[in-house]
């Protein structure tokens, strides 16, 4: 089955993968340009993949569920199935592995924000997909966790965390999101009108991706944690700083999302490899596929 999809914020992390998945099967992939009006662009799309959301968590209690009111009013006219990419804000610091059953108790400002915006979705009629996911790993490197966090000072020998670095962490692949996004909107037909679906993609610590990362670049690798310290100072002029510490719970909430879900749904769903996944963040310089040493420019293996 394929159709039209009208992609929200094609350029971000969501909607450039989102775009190739559908466009690789045959859809025609509208891009929605910012600041036009949604209600006549998805007017004949059969799906909306919302990709939408303010850049390093700018203003979330204000444009979250200005978006959302949007791409309701956009999916009544139009009739189009809304697919979001939703995230664990929604369960709060008690860990364990997540599902579609498990509470949705928030214990942070942006939880409650990501909660009610669901609610809206479910009360509003439209049918809905939330694909639930962990942290996103992108491969093009756009302003995921990896790059952000992660892998920030990888040139130095250092990988971040923030915080214990033995919880378990979920996170996502996101061209195996927009493959399976893709897989969901193909049997709309057969889902209920809103589905929470928990994307298990792959779970590890930030001590395992030390060592993967270690084996790959064959040295060292050093452990460092957020400077959490000085981004409090900073916080009242740095909006990013603030929004960060609000979620510094979650780096030693340790947690899983549920596979029996989604594995119901879509069984022949083939993950990107767990190595493959972890990789991702190494930057192009120092990537898996070149040896580096201390002090040497890195050369093709």
């Amino acid at each position: 089955m394929t159709g039209t999809v009208l992609i929200l914020g094609p350029s971000g992390k969501i909607g450039t993968h989102a775009a190739c998945a559908f466009a690789a099967a045959g859809w025609t992939v509208r891009p929605y340009k910012r600041g036009t009006d949604m209600t006549a662009a998805a007017m004949g799309a059969d799906v909306i993949v919302n990709g939408l959301n303010p850049p390093r968590y700018h203003d979330w209690a204000n444009l979250i569920p200005q978006i959302t009111a949007q791409v309701i009013a956009a999916a009544k006219a139009s009739g189009a199935t809304v697919i979001i990419p939703g995230n664990v804000y929604n369960f709060g610091s008690k860990g364990g592995e997540w599902s579609e059953t498990t509470p949705q108790r928030p214990v942070s400002r942006k939880g409650q924000i990501r909660a009610d915006m669901e609610r809206a979705y479910a009360a509003s009629g439209v049918q809905t997909i939330v694909l639930r996911a962990g942290n996103f790993i992108d491969p093009d490197q756009n302003d995921d966790i990896m790059s952000l966090v992660m892998m920030r000072d990888i040139r130095k020998g250092k990988i971040t965390s923030g915080g214990d670095p033995d919880a378990m962490q979920a996170y996502c692949y996101l061209p195996d999101w927009a493959r399976a996004a893709l897989a969901l909107a193909e049997m709309r037909a057969d889902l209920a009108i809103f589905e929470d679906i928990p994307f298990p993609g792959h779970s590890f610590t930030v001590n395992e991706l030390r060592a993967t990362v270690e084996k790959a670049l064959d040295r060292p690798v050093r452990l460092t944690l957020l400077p959490w310290t000085l981004m409090r100072l900073l916080s009242p002029v740095w909006e990013l700083a603030r929004e960060m510490a609000e979620m510094r719970y979650l780096w030693s909430t340790s947690h899983t999302l549920s596979a029996a879900k989604f594995n119901r749904l879509l069984p022949d769903f083939c993950p990107t490899p767990l190595g493959q996944v972890m990789l991702a963040g190494l930057p192009a310089d120092i990537h898996p596929d070149k040896v580096v040493r201390p002090g040497q420019k890195p050369v093709l293996a």
